[in-house]
């Protein structure tokens, strides 16, 4: 599954360039997973790079096929200063290893927590999963592999986290966007849910 990894990871430097840098981080029982940091302009983006090598399964089915399944990485995008942003690397490859470790089909509409803060100081404990071929296409791989997507996480605050467990994805993306919230600011407070 190397083959699929350089070809995720040509395809994110084809759409977001060369990283600054990278790190990788490995959990008992897991593999490898990378995060590479690549900044542009006002934005740094944060990327995994492993998920994508094992298709994602479901933990009910009985058989899990090594080939077919959802396969995707993750992208979170913020402004920089003002937060030690940086710091976010263990928490996105803790999200990015869910799948190996908790059998999670990580998919657009999901809310994934960590527990603790994304980065120091940081009022967001849980991401939504956003849908993909925005920022980097999805890549089509050789059947009968699905495509790798490349999932934008947006951060979430506790109170928005819990209005969108009632109310759903796409009524929060709703509000962020009446509101003008931008998602980016990594010191942005909840938007107003009343």
């Amino acid at each position: 599954m190397s083959d699929v990894l350089q070809l995720v990871e040509a395809r994110l430097h084809t759409a977001l360039g060369s990283p600054d840098a990278r790190a990788s981080v490995t959990f008992l029982g897991t593999d490898r997973i990378e995060v590479l940091r690549f900044v542009d302009g006002d934005v740094v983006r944060y990327a995994t790079l492993g998920m994508s090598a094992q298709p994602m399964t479901d933990p009910t089915a009985a058989l899990t096929d090594a080939v077919r399944g959802p396969r995707a990485e993750l992208l979170i995008s913020v402004r920089p200063g003002g937060a030690d942003t940086d710091k976010l690397l263990r928490p996105l490859a803790v999200l990015a290893a869910s799948p190996q470790v908790e059998g999670v089909v990580v998919a657009p509409g999901a809310s994934l927590d960590v527990g603790e803060p994304l980065w120091p100081g940081a009022p967001f404990e849980s991401v939504l999963v956003a849908e993909s071929g925005g920022l980097v296409e999805d890549l089509e791989l050789s059947a009968p592999m699905d495509p790798v997507r490349f999932l934008p996480l947006l951060p979430m605050t506790a109170n928005e986290a819990a209005w969108k467990r009632v109310h759903g994805a796409g009524a929060l993306e709703k509000r962020w966007l009446a509101h003008g919230t931008d998602l980016r600011d990594p010191q942005r407070r909840s938007v107003g849910l009343d």
